[in-house]
Order: C-alpha cells, then sequence, then structure tokens
C-alpha cells in the first residue's frame, strides 16, 4: 500500500512539475510575442500597436546616453509622441532576444535592436496584466 501511494504521489508530483515548465514556458513565448511587438510597431512608428503593449506606467531610463550626465527619464506620453511624430522609430531592425526571466507576474530580456541608424541593447522590463497580457512597462537602453 505504501508503495501505490509513493507512486502516485510521485506521479502527481511529476505531472505539477511538468504542468509547471509548460506553463512558463507559454509565459516565455508570450513574453517573446509582446517584444516583438513593440520592436515591429516602432519600426513602422505604429502608436495604435505601441499603445497596446505598453503599460501606461511605461518609461524609457537613459543613463549616461547622447551625451547626458545622468540619468534621464521619458514617460509613456512622450515616447509615443516621437513616435508619432516621425522622431523616433522608422529603422527596420534586426531583434535578438535573450535570458528572458520570469518572476510571477513580472519579466525581464535582454534586447539587441541592430539597425541601419543605431544598434542598441536594452534590458526591458515587462508585467503582466489581471487579464493575463504581457505589456512593457520600461525599456533601459545602452546604445552599442
Amino acid at each position: 500500500m505504501n508503495t501505490n501511494i509513493s507512486n502516485i504521489m510521485m506521479t502527481v508530483f511529476g505531472t505539477m512539475v511538468f504542468s509547471i515548465a509548460q506553463a512558463q514556458e507559454t509565459d516565455v513565448e508570450e513574453v517573446k510575442k509582446t517584444i516583438m511587438q513593440f520592436a515591429t510597431a516602432a519600426d513602422y512608428q505604429d502608436p495604435i500597436i505601441l499603445e497596446e503593449v505598453l503599460d501606461t506606467h511605461f518609461r524609457v531610463v537613459m543613463n549616461r546616453l547622447f551625451g547626458a550626465e545622468g540619468v534621464a527619464i521619458m514617460p509613456r506620453e512622450v515616447y509615443l509622441a516621437k513616435i508619432k511624430n516621425k522622431e523616433f522609430g522608422g529603422d527596420k531592425r534586426e531583434v535578438t532576444i535573450s535570458n528572458v526571466t520570469i518572476n510571477g507576474n513580472t519579466a525581464s530580456a535582454l534586447v539587441s535592436f541592430k539597425g541601419s541608424k543605431m544598434t542598441f541593447v536594452s534590458t526591458l522590463l515587462l508585467v503582466l496584466t489581471r487579464e493575463g497580457k504581457w505589456k512593457l512597462v520600461a525599456d533601459l537602453p545602452n546604445v552599442i
């Protein structure tokens, strides 16, 4: 009898571990999909798609970029305005996503954006909404 209970417990445990791993893999794919939507929308200067993938608290956090001496924070509204005015975006970039880490309802990824105008590597931070959608909350770019 103990052997049967032990076997059942091992089967249940194994199923749980497999289910968790499967859910994690699905989340990683959804995070990557959101990042690609973000990149494509910026490349095509499409603020409508960007509004869908950017959290209302989205920020671009730039540390000593473009000659600045410190940290500059660009809020979502300013970023979207720069996309609409064609100041940002418009470069078809090669996107490489690595180091996707899921931590509950948050995620991070290291993403390389290689374009003809500029190449940079960003740490992107994402949050999972109540509706089950991943949205970008922060972009921390580093120009290469």
